[in-house]
């Protein structure tokens, strides 16, 4: 709860992987202008919309997205069930663990090229056909559970980063109520979201095949279909986000060209927005790359984004956590 005046939660208290750096204080800035009741920035408490993409945001996407593995595994057992789909792409880059093909395919994804993305999604629609969304959650959930990352020394749903679900409960200490707004699977991430980050099911947006329910004597199911709903990707992301919530979020965070027109979508003339893009610069605590993010990078600079880099302004990335297994 905020108080008039004043933040509910004094920043060290939340933001304590944070370095104190330009970036760190651009967040404290904002939100103590946006509960300041009377302030010329304020922000009642009903439009403190805050939204965030996930992959190479809030977790770790390098050496591939996280749901892309669990993706690929799927698609390989498919093709060990059905012989005639081991020469098709994906699953022929499933079954070789071809990962430079599918990296290729993001990568090409975020320059502005889709047509290895529509086989790829295709693929995915096509294995995911019939299976209800109970069984996904539980097989996705499983998967995050008990996979190692490849290189980091601890499982996939130990890879998000300490600093930034700081910030989600930074945030939701100053009233803002905080959703994921992603191009991944949306039941992908639901099957993690509240342990991981504390974001209910309910306030995850994300990409989603088209379901129906089919009938049967145990109540019923609800099943996906051989087709997309929604991609939540680029100029999608503001589209899926208002239908969501009616509201236009104040404050976004994004890491990728996919996100540019979520964050220029954030706040407006009249009530400021803070947009973060996150820089992945940091070898050797995580990974270091630009690409597909050329366009917001360089939008970053022209539109005085809060730029937050890895290497210089968080002092921890991941959690330390018991990994049973």
């Amino acid at each position: 709860m905020t108080t008039d005046n004043e933040a509910a939660v004094r920043p060290d208290v939340l933001l304590s992987s944070w370095q104190d750096t330009p970036a760190r204080q651009a967040i404290v800035d904002y939100v103590d202008r946006a509960v300041r009741e009377g302030g010329a920035q304020y922000v009642p408490p009903s439009e403190r919309i805050a939204v965030f993409d996930n992959d190479g945001t809030l977790w770790c996407e390098k050496p591939m997205p996280v749901e892309l593995g669990f993706i690929l595994q799927q698609l390989a057992e498919a093709a060990e069930r059905d012989s005639s789909l081991r020469a098709q792409q994906p699953w022929q880059a499933a079954r070789d663990k071809d990962y430079a093909w599918l990296g290729e395919v993001i990568t090409k994804h975020y320059q502005g090229d889709d047509s290895g993305l529509a086989v790829l999604l295709d693929g995915v629609l096509r294995t995911f056909a019939g299976m209800s969304v109970d069984t996904y959650a539980e097989i996705a959930e499983r998967f995050l559970r008990t996979t190692p990352h490849p290189t980091l020394g601890r499982l996939l749903r130990e890879c998000t980063y300490l600093p930034m679900v700081e910030l989600l409960r930074y945030l939701e200490a100053n009233g803002f109520t905080t959703y994921i707004a992603s191009g991944g699977d949306r039941d992908f991430m639901r099957a993690i979201a509240e342990e991981a980050y504390g974001i209910p099911a309910e306030r995850i947006i994300g990409s989603s095949a088209g379901l129906r329910y089919r009938d049967d004597d145990t109540g019923g199911s609800v099943v996906y279909q051989a087709k997309m709903d929604g991609f939540d990707d680029g100029p999608m992301k503001p589209v899926r986000i208002w239908s969501r919530t009616g509201r236009r979020p104040v404050v976004a965070g994004g890491n990728s060209n996919g996100d540019v027109p979520m964050l220029s979508y954030t706040g407006h003339p009249s009530r400021p927005g803070l947009r973060l893009l996150i820089l992945h610069d940091d070898e050797e605590r995580e990974f270091g790359y630009t690409a597909g993010a050329e366009a917001s990078l360089e939008q970053a600079r022209t539109e005085g984004w809060t730029t937050v880099s890895i290497k210089h302004d968080w002092a921890t990335v991941f959690a330390d956590s018991v990994r049973d297994g």
